[in-house]
C-alpha cells in the first residue's frame, strides 16, 4: 500500500472505535479528549494507557509502546504488518458483510433435515439456544448467488474467504456459529476436516458480553460444549475454541474484576486437555482470579458429558468437586 493509502486507511479506522470494539472502556477522562484505561497490551492493574482521539494515536506508561491503530492490531493480534492491514481491513468493512453471510444461513438450517438431525445427534434441541447462538446451516452451492445479487463482487468474496479461488462457496455441509468478525463452521462429513474459520483472527471469548459480569464463569474448548452448559441452564458459560486462549481471551478474563473461572476442558485419553487446563489455571491465578479445574470422566467432554446422559445437577457436582 502507499502512504497515501495507509493514511486513509487510519483515518476510516478510529483507533477509539477499535479498541472499543476490542472491550477496552476509557476509565478517566483528561484535557483535549484524552483519556486513560487499562493497557490491553499487557496485565495492567493501573490506567497507564493513554489515548488520544485527535491524533489517532495511543501511548502505555507501563510497557512503553504506542504507536497508531496499525501498531495497535500489530501488538494486540501479535501479528506482521500485512497481517494487521489485512485484518483491519477486514473489520472496517467485514461486518456488514459477515451479518449478510450469518443471516443467509440461518434462513437455510431448517431447510436442510440433515442439518437439524446432526444438531440432535450433538444434543441440541432448544429453538431458544440456537436463536441464542445464531446458529444456522452453510449447504454449499448457494452463498456466492445470493451475495452477488446483494451487490458483493466475487473478488470481496474471496479475499474474506466465503469463496474459492475457482469460485465455489468454502463452508460446504457445515453447521456454522457467528464469531466475533469470524465464522466457525462444523462439517457434518467425516470425510471433511471438521473445523473451519474465515482467514484471520478467531476472535474474542464467546458471547463475552453476555457473561463478563458474572463472579463465575464456566470455560470450555468447543461451541458444542458451550451449547451443550447452556442449555442446561449454565448460561455463565463462555468458548475459547480450543484449549489455548489468544491474548484477547485471556485478557478478557483477566479484565481487573474478581472472578472464579472454572476451566472445563475435555478430558482426552492422552492427557492433552487437562494439562492444558492446568497451565491456564496456573496464569489465571497468577493475574489475581480465583481458578479452578472441572474433572469430567474420562474420555469426555462436557458436550458428550450431557449427550450421553449427563444432567445439570451432575454437573453441578462436578463444579463442586473442582480443583485448583
Amino acid at each position: 500500500m502507499s502512504r497515501k493509502e495507509l493514511d486513509e486507511l487510519k483515518q476510516q479506522i478510529p483507533l477509539l472505535d477499535y479498541l472499543e470494539a476490542h472491550d477496552w472502556r476509557p476509565m478517566r477522562r483528561l484535557s483535549r479528549g484524552r483519556c486513560m484505561g487499562l493497557c490491553p497490551l499487557h496485565a495492567d492493574r493501573q490506567p497507564s494507557f493513554l489515548m488520544d482521539p485527535r491524533k489517532n494515536l495511543f501511548y502505555c506508561y507501563g510497557c512503553g509502546r504506542g504507536g497508531d491503530v496499525i501498531r495497535f492490531a500489530e501488538l494486540y493480534h501479535q501479528v506482521r504488518f500485512p497481517q494487521a492491514l489485512a485484518l483491519l481491513h477486514q473489520w472496517r468493512g467485514g461486518a456488514p458483510l459477515l451479518h449478510e453471510v450469518a443471516s443467509f444461513y440461518r434462513m437455510q438450517l431448517h431447510r436442510h433435515n440433515e442439518a437439524i438431525a446432526y444438531l440432535y445427534q450433538r444434543g441440541i434441541r432448544s429453538p431458544e439456544l440456537i436463536e441464542h447462538m445464531r446458529i444456522g446451516y452453510a449447504p454449499g452451492g448457494c452463498l456466492r448467488g445470493w451475495l452477488t445479487r446483494l451487490g458483493y463482487t466475487l473478488p470481496n468474496l474471496r479475499q474474506a474467504g466465503l469463496v474459492s479461488a475457482v469460485g465455489y462457496d468454502t463452508y460446504m455441509h457445515r453447521i456454522v456459529f457467528p464469531l466475533e468478525g469470524n465464522l466457525y463452521g462444523r462439517s457434518l462429513s467425516p470425510a471433511a476436516p471438521p473445523h473451519r474459520f474465515l482467514p484471520g483472527a478467531k476472535g474474542g471469548l464467546h458471547l463475552w458480553e453476555q457473561v463478563r459480569q458474572s463472579p463465575e464463569v464456566i470455560l470450555v474448548e468447543g461451541l458444542f460444549d458451550y451449547a451443550a452448559l447452556w442449555q442446561a441452564g449454565f448460561h455463565n458459560v463462555t468458548c475459547g475454541m480450543g484449549n489455548h486462549l489468544n491474548a484477547h481471551q485471556f485478557r478478557q478474563l483477566c479484565d481487573g474484576r474478581a472472578r472464579t473461572v472454572y476451566v472445563t476442558f475435555d478430558a482426552d485419553r492422552n492427557g492433552s486437555g487437562q494439562q492444558a487446563a492446568q497451565v491456564l489455571a496456573g496464569r489465571l491465578r497468577e493475574e489475581g482470579l480465583n481458578a479452578c479445574r472441572i474433572s469430567l470422566p474420562d474420555g469426555h467432554d462436557p458436550n458428550s458429558f450431557f449427550v450421553q446422559g449427563g444432567d445439570a445437577r451432575q454437573f453441578q457436582s462436578l463444579l463442586e468437586a473442582a480443583q485448583p
